[in-house]
């Protein structure tokens, strides 16, 4: 990356390994992850439900819960601050400031007992030297930008439907203008009418702000429409990452190819779908080869046998993948474009 690239860098992940430590076992949710984001850019974080995709956004935010969670090597680096080596006090004025994230249930993420508008001004205070006055304001602009009528500020979330709770969180958590927003499923509990215009917001709210994402997803169509970079994981790995183009045009890892395969086309609508066959491994008893071997139509012997790490295809698309020849590209299977 040139130097420009690096003083553009809002995320740097380096080797990053979680573990849950529990009495049944150890559970391996992350294990050894690199990840990039610059500034104004949206990664996609997709995989199945289990692949450690929430686990990496709560790293990022230093809240994996511990016990039973541990985080056991690894570098986070989020607008030039080491995440992982910061006191209590620099970590709440980070979280907000320089990192938010909006969290997966908008359900049960706001207080029922303070009004919508006093739960954004509340974010406001606790960074910015402002007046309660100038906060609640600021909070009443906040919810004009995501689409609700300022004058819903006095009212209480078991007043507002999901979407708006869902939009709620989001002016919550640019209420500071954060540099890296982490959207964690931010659309699962919404109809695709409502999903369509949070993602119209956190659009705007990226060209508005500048903001970097992270939008943590198992729907191909969000990435397809929002993100810049995707990450696949899978197992507590990345298997396939690259920018947008060399994810969906020029898949290569096995099971990017069956998450695809699992999507409707809309061009042939006779198509069958083919279901990745199999289940998610036991995060406690990964092998020590390929974790997606059990499950892959192109499975060789080494597979199961050899770690596999990431290797390059070109300068911005990576795969985790035994078919693939690090020395001299040659790959020995190659997964058809889409």
């Amino acid at each position: 990356m040139n130097s420009k690239g690096m003083t553009d860098l809002v995320l740097k992940i380096e080797n990053l390994v979680v573990h849950y430590e529990t009495e049944d076992g150890i559970v391996e949710a992350v294990n050894g992850i690199d990840l990039q984001l610059e500034r104004k850019r949206v990664l996609g974080l997709v995989g199945e439900t289990g692949a450690g995709k929430t686990t990496t956004a709560l790293a990022i935010l230093n809240l994996v819960p511990d016990p039973p969670g541990v985080i056991k090597s690894g570098r986070i680096i989020v607008n030039g601050k080491d995440i992982l080596n910061q006191d209590i006090k620099e970590l709440e004025r980070i979280r907000g400031k320089d990192v938010s994230m909006i969290f997966q249930d908008p359900m049960t993420s706001l207080n029922p007992v303070f009004t919508v508008g006093e739960q954004i001004a509340e974010s406001i205070m606790l960074h910015e030297e402002v007046s309660k006055r100038e906060a609640y304001e600021r909070a009443r602009e906040l919810l004009e930008l995501v689409g609700i009528p300022q004058d819903r500020a006095d009212e209480y979330p078991h007043q507002f439907s999901g979407g708006m709770k869902q939009r709620a969180l989001i002016a919550i958590a640019l209420a500071c203008r954060p540099k890296l927003l982490i959207a964690d499923e931010p659309t699962t509990a919404l109809d695709v009418t409502i999903q369509a215009q949070v993602l119209e917001v956190m659009a705007e709210i990226k060209e508005k702000y500048e903001t970097s994402m992270i939008m943590i997803t198992h729907d191909l169509g969000i990435v397809a429409e929002t993100c810049d970079m995707v990450a696949v994981m899978y197992a507590g790995k990345i298997v396939e990452q690259g920018t947008l183009k060399d994810v969906f045009n020029n898949t290569k890892h096995p099971y990017t190819e069956g998450l695809f395969n699992c999507i409707p086309k809309i061009n042939d609508r006779k198509a069958e779908l083919i279901p990745i066959p199999g289940l998610m491994p036991d995060p406690t008893n990964l092998s020590r080869g390929c974790a997606f071997a059990p499950r892959c139509s192109y499975v060789m012997k080494e597979c199961h046998e050899r770690p596999v790490e990431l290797k390059r295809i070109n300068d911005t698309h990576m795969v985790a993948c035994h078919a693939y020849d690090i020395q001299d590209f040659h790959i020995r299977r190659r997964v058809g474009k889409r």
